[in-house]
């Protein structure tokens, strides 16, 4: 089994022919877990982490519960308030200055640990990094959040079409899917509610894909 890949939920099985073989996890002998690795599913279950989840979606395969299980969000299930009109119209304010300062923490790791960074990257991070005009990260009002996209929209350019870049990865086809959507959605959804409506509505022709053009309209990126 050593170079015998499966995919998540299944385990490499060694039948006594020596043949191997993809069966499904057994939940219950998956790792124990810390209280914060545990995850929630579509079903509204909390799973002890992804490792059991994807083997109880494994073994449901073929029936609809095994269709409509996924991975939900990274945490125990809790309550999730609905986001309203105004707060899914302020999200893409927190969103981009969130994205631009995650660029900002890798330039800086990146200064001590070169290699973090492509060099076309690091180039481009860099202006924004040394620009005396940036906001600085923190707690800041929408209003602010406004004020510095109108008069600094360059510095949000970048940073919203990497983070599409980099969800789009299987295939890079320029169209980020569910599934390509999921691992960003999954570890936000505890701390921004709105995020879940954000990317429905990103969908703007609703064939379920979102593309460059419709990422960028829903973040207010014109380019």
């Amino acid at each position: 089994c050593r170079n015998f890949h499966c995919k998540q939920g299944k385990v490499c099985h060694v039948d006594k022919h020596g043949k191997s073989s993809c069966i499904c996890q057994d939940p219950a002998a998956c790792p124990s877990t810390k209280d914060y690795e545990r995850v929630c599913g579509t079903d509204n279950k909390t799973y002890d982490g992804t490792c059991q989840l994807f083997g109880t979606k494994c073994q449901l395969e073929g029936t609809k519960l095994g269709r409509q299980l996924h991975l939900d969000y990274m945490s125990s299930c809790k309550y999730i308030p609905n986001c309203t009109d105004y707060e899914v119209k302020q999200f893409p304010l927190r969103m981009r200055d969130w994205l631009k300062n995650i660029l900002m923490q890798y330039y800086e790791h990146d200064l001590d640990t070169s290699g973090f960074l492509t060099e076309k990257q690091r180039s481009k991070i860099k202006k924004i990094y040394q620009d005396d005009k940036r906001l600085m990260a923190g707690d800041h009002t929408v209003e602010l959040l406004l004020h510095d996209f109108e008069k600094n929209y360059h510095m949000y350019v970048y940073p919203v079409h990497w983070q599409f870049h980099q969800l789009d990865q299987h295939p890079i086809d320029r169209l980020l899917t569910h599934s390509e959507l999921a691992p960003l959605r999954a570890s936000l959804v505890p701390m921004e509610h709105c995020i879940t409506r954000f990317f429905q509505e990103c969908d703007g022709d609703r064939d379920k894909l979102i593309a460059l053009k419709e990422w960028c309209h829903c973040f207010g990126i014109k380019e």
